[in-house]
């Protein structure tokens, strides 16, 4: 060949997931519901400003039918969301059977559009009854938390195709008890201690209840949030020390004690953690002096991380990816995240991990939580002051993998920074946004 003419065009083949593989966003009950008005949660927003109470938050309790409409026509075959603990029972021992046929109708309404049903039965609120007799510091709230599953699940059990029991236990506690900036926050040592318990022994005991009742066996697993550890410095026994201890407790040490009690891992991924010389904690000075990308809170993008964690945790079981997302105004960067992350994700799967499906979170903008509103997390923009729901071009990335369950080829230039998604897929918004319409 002529050293003069062009080298042939090198396409590669689309990145490929495995066949039956789940494609859905995430969301959380008190996040997107609104009105919650029988919760810990609530009643704690009270006192804060305006801007940190979650009021009608995306009012899905009454716009369910349009957004699983939006989760429908951006192709999504799988969806996760929570039921709300304190709708169903606002007052010890009393069930609200109308807010039960609530949920019956969402969960159905899923299912009538052919949609796998992830549901999560306790996603951090409690009762405010709960809460008054010491929420899950009082061992007594296993028995509450139990009788209530055992109330709701024979009710909505023909809609719901995976078991979450509880999301993110560790860090319920890490907000609780060391950052105190939820709910009931308190410096407890004993209480981290005996909350961490007793939610060990309601997993326990759901997982135990569901298989016993439903024999035919419908997976049960929680949703942990798993960080990835590095120390600065190869050979600083401090740092290797750090990254071992803290990946311990953090990743492992609620697997552990609840071992056998888990037909697949739910792993919610954000956080990539580094750690230098005395530390045996992460510093917080040099995680806000990060070299890599950022999103709008400060968390590093490192989509190795996802690779890390999965590999380390992968041991003959199911693993699904049940919250990964980025806080960004910026929807270009939502693009790189999503594409740079399932790489990663295509990668462990290669390397024989067992991941069957991926949730991004989340589907809306939502509350998070003590940030309030303004983190960013939806691949449907909220305008909260009409609460009109805006797909934005990376929701459209995300339908043209799940369309090809992988990653084609042509995507992969959304990792460089000089592409404008918006611009390159405005044909394909146009095309969704009329079908949309159309219903």
């Amino acid at each position: 060949m002529s050293q003069h003419q062009p080298l042939p065009k090198h396409e590669h083949a689309t990145l490929k997931f495995p066949e039956g593989f789940l494609w859905g966003a995430a969301t959380s009950a008190h996040q997107v519901e609104g009105n919650n008005t029988h919760s810990d949660w609530w009643q704690w927003e009270q006192d804060k400003p305006f801007d940190l109470r979650s009021g009608r938050a995306c009012d899905q309790y009454n716009r369910f039918e349009q957004d699983f409409d939006l989760i429908k026509q951006l192709n999504h075959n799988a969806h996760r969301l929570s039921i709300e603990w304190s709708r169903i029972e606002p007052k010890e021992g009393e069930f609200n059977q109308t807010e039960i046929d609530h949920y019956k109708k969402v969960l159905k309404a899923l299912k009538d559009r052919k949609i796998t049903v992830m549901l999560t039965l306790w996603h951090w609120t409690l009762p405010v009854w709960v809460a008054d007799k010491g929420g899950w510091e009082n061992g007594a709230t296993v028995s509450y938390f139990e009788r209530f599953v055992r109330k709701i699940v024979p009710e909505i059990s023909d809609y719901v195709d995976l078991w979450i029991t509880l999301n993110e236990p560790g860090v319920y506690i890490y907000e609780t008890y060391i950052e105190r900036a939820w709910p009931h926050s308190k410096k407890s040592t004993w209480g981290q201690v005996k909350t961490f318990l007793n939610l060990t022994s309601a997993h326990k005991k759901v997982y135990k209840y569901l298989h016993s009742k439903f024999p035919a066996g419908k997976p049960v697993g929680i949703a942990n949030n798993i960080l990835s550890f590095e120390s600065n410095h190869k050979h600083s026994f401090k740092e290797q020390l750090s990254v071992v201890l803290n990946d311990l407790f953090a990743n492992h040490l609620f697997y552990f004690f609840t071992r056998g009690a888990h037909d697949f891992l739910g792993i919610n991924y954000y956080f990539h953690i580094r750690f230098k010389d005395k530390y045996l904690t992460p510093n917080k000075k040099d995680l806000a002096q990060q070299t890599h990308d950022v999103s709008d809170l400060g968390w590093e993008i490192y989509p190795e991380g996802i690779f890390e964690v999965l590999t380390d945790l992968a041991d003959d079981i199911p693993i699904y990816i049940t919250e990964c997302g980025i806080a960004s105004t910026n929807d270009d960067r939502r693009n790189r995240f999503l594409i740079s992350y399932l790489q990663e994700v295509a990668r462990a799967i290669k390397a024989g991990v067992n991941v069957r499906g991926f949730f991004y979170w989340s589907l809306l903008d939502n509350f998070e939580w003590h940030l309030g509103f303004e983190p960013r997390f939806g691949l449907v923009e909220m305008d909260y002051s009409t609460m009109e729901r805006h797909i934005r071009p990376s929701a459209l990335v995300y339908t043209d993998i799940i369309q090809h369950n992988g990653i084609p080829h042509s995507l992969l230039r959304f990792i460089g920074h000089t592409v404008n998604a918006e611009e390159v897929l405005e044909k394909r918004q146009k095309e969704i946004r009329k079908e949309i319409e159309s219903g």
